[in-house]
């Protein structure tokens, strides 16, 4: 199967374009600014023809392809001249730099809106807290209108524009990133764009008989096409409904629901329902919105015979809604949410399609080498998969509001010696208390009672030890436990890509476990890293003599060493062996400036050979910029537990 659309017919999108042009003209001639239109004509030369190839490799086939174009082309002008002089203003400097988030000052933070501050009013009063730790993308987990009860965390939309009325309305949304862009912050919002609840209203009217809103959806009458689709299909959660459909009895359908029975998914194959959900992308970004990220986007298309994932119209979906941004909104990038295997996550960054991605792999195999104290594991897989496309950058994170799943490749981990399924439970059993000598208290979540399988839930702080360590009132593990939470977020500082910080972990917030007396969470261990930031709590940020306080203090440094050294502005990662597995080591380059990062993974002390560093071009005297400490290494340099070092020769 191709990955690829057909070569792109020049003249056909050429003939396309020159009789779309007059007729958008004459339809909104009453509302074009000459010299307006004159930037916006010149975005759609620019941007028409891959929005026509990916469009025309979807929907090519269809009679009435040129009619849903024009459809497409007049939603997308229409969005446009509804976006706000300021944020078309916005779009004209992020078109004179257009990797802006490149920047070694973008540093990301992420929250539930009420977790964090209650309501939208209330986030916008403690944006000071944000300016503090130096954010400039903040991440608002899921904030629209979604049902009552079951609804996966805020990711079964009810409605695209309208906020939960429990946060606030969405004028209120909008105010809010109006005043984060000021304070240079850029916002980030969910586009949950596989499915939506089944009470959206083009679920509900669906269920009332319209036609046109069934078509948004996967339907079928009886289980013939479902059997047949699932005979390939693994179940994403089989503990809640076997394969992937759901039977709805007012319908007399069965109806394609991959992830909750609640959660229908989308029908791509209907150039409608992309036309609508262009419409939606877009009416966010004219609330300002600047990341938009593109939730599940591994399962957006199906196909009979394959697993109905990472398919390459999936790809080509993205890709024509990033040419559509482009046009009307090109402030706006994309960031894919792609759980799948490491090579499959990577097929889905590029300038072309979204230019930001979770890195899922680092995650897991930061936490793997604290778990086995060796790095040549996630050495190894970042030399094979960490560089992607020059325009594009990684989100890395230590902790997120989702479980730990363990998303490394079973080569990699093979490569070092371990057998992969063994390997996996392990390390859940390790960070849920379960193996001897584990500092670690998480809780299991969707664990398999046959297999062991499972994933592991909780926050930064009690999976490094600190929960523990306090429990057990050990002052030698209090610090051993905040050397390894600096570590973690020392390497998302410094690596290369967009650190993502997780509000609470800056204050060093431990498990909560009173989720388990409330009803609609119950059973869910996710929650037990979901719980309020406490305000009390974070007072003791200032106070050195607090853990919280060394805790603090420790990533505040990191984000000023992060904002303040040329070498991670627009850099590259260069990976290096250290020799010795214990040790991560990687160079950060710049054009006018390089530092060589070593962190230890041990709770030991390392040594590193001086004659080593000199063959990677080091002097026997350098500066630990992040200590800001002269080391000289004649014969070796020792390495603290857990210690991380940012070296840079001097002068």
């Amino acid at each position: 199967m191709r990955s690829t659309p057909p070569a792109r017919n020049l003249t056909r999108e050429a003939t396309a374009l020159r009789r779309l042009i007059p007729r958008l003209k004459k339809n909104f001639e009453d509302r074009i600014e000459p010299t307006e239109w004159e930037t916006y004509s010149r975005r759609i030369d620019e941007h028409f023809p891959k929005l026509f190839r990916q469009l025309f490799a979807l929907y090519g086939h269809q009679y009435d392809f040129y009619y849903h174009l024009e459809g497409i082309l007049t939603s997308i002008t229409e969005m446009w001249l509804n976006r706000s002089p300021e944020l078309k203003a916005l779009d004209a400097l992020r078109e004179a730099d257009p990797q802006w988030y490149q920047s070694q000052r973008m540093i990301g933070a992420m929250c539930y809106v009420d977790l964090f501050a209650e309501n939208l009013k209330g986030v916008r009063d403690n944006i000071p807290y944000l300016t503090e730790m130096g954010i400039t993308y903040l991440h608002l987990m899921p904030v629209f209108r979604s049902p009552k009860g079951d609804n996966d965390g805020g990711y079964a939309v009810s409605s695209y524009r309208e906020v939960n009325p429990d946060l606030g309305n969405m004028e209120e949304l909008s105010e809010l990133a109006g005043e984060l862009r000021h304070r240079g912050i850029s916002l980030c919002l969910d586009f949950v764009l596989n499915h939506t609840s089944d009470e959206h209203e083009w679920a509900r009217k669906a269920l009332l008989g319209d036609e046109e809103c069934r078509d948004y959806y996967r339907m079928y009458p009886d289980r013939t096409m479902p059997d047949a689709f699932e005979k390939s299909m693994g179940a994403i959660f089989p503990e809640e409904h076997p394969g992937a459909f759901t039977y709805r009895s007012q319908l007399r359908k069965w109806i394609w629901t991959t992830f909750h029975n609640y959660q229908w998914d989308l029908n791509y194959e209907n150039p409608a329902l992309f036309n609508r959900m262009i419409e939606e992308a877009l009416f966010l970004a004219n609330q300002g919105v600047e990341i938009l990220r593109m939730d599940a986007v591994a399962f957006l298309w199906k196909r009979l015979g394959t697993t109905c994932q990472n398919l390459p119209e999936a790809h080509w979906v993205l890709r024509a809604m990033n040419a559509a941004v482009r046009i009307a909104a090109p402030a706006m990038v994309f960031k894919s949410e792609a759980i799948v295997h490491p090579d499959d996550v990577r097929s889905y960054i590029s300038e072309k399609e979204c230019q930001l991605s979770y890195n899922p792999q680092l995650m897991a195999l930061l936490w793997n080498s604290l778990a086995t104290r060796e790095t040549r594991t996630l050495r190894d897989a970042l030399e094979k998969r960490f560089k992607i496309d020059a325009d594009c950058e990684w989100v890395n994170y230590v902790r997120c509001h989702d479980d730990i799943g363990w998303a490394f490749s079973n080569e990699d981990v093979e490569g070092a010696g371990f057998d992969a399924g063994s390997h996996r439970r392990f390390l859940t059993n390790f960070y849920c208390g379960k193996f001897e000598g584990t500092f670690a208290r998480g809780l299991p979540f969707q664990e398999d009672p046959t297999t062991g399988d499972a994933r592991v839930s909780g926050t930064c702080a009690s999976l490094a030890g600190l929960e523990k360590a306090i429990e057990e009132n050990d002052e030698k593990e209090i610090d051993l436990a905040i050397r390894r939470i600096h570590l973690l977020h020392g390497v998302i500082m410094t690596i290369g890509g967009i650190p993502l910080l997780y509000l609470g972990d800056g204050i060093a917030s431990l498990n909560d476990y009173s989720y388990e007396q409330d009803v609609d969470k119950m059973g869910d261990t996710r929650w037990v890293h979901r719980g309020k930031l406490d305000w009390d709590r974070a007072k003791d940020r200032h106070d050195p003599e607090t853990i919280v306080g060394r805790v603090f203090d420790g990533i505040l440094r990191l984000a000023h060493l992060r904002h303040q050294t040329r070498a991670f502005n627009r850099a590259q990662t260069e990976f290096v062996h250290t020799g010795n597995n214990h040790v991560l080591g990687y160079f950060r380059n710049a054009e006018d400036s390089s530092v060589l990062v070593l962190a230890n993974f041990s709770e030991h002390p390392q040594q590193i050979e001086g004659r080593h560093l000199r063959m990677l071009g080091l002097r026997k005297t350098v500066i630990d910029i992040l200590a800001g400490q002269t080391v000289t290494a004649m014969h070796e340099l020792s390495i603290a537990p857990y210690q991380m070092l940012v070296l840079m020769r001097p002068g």
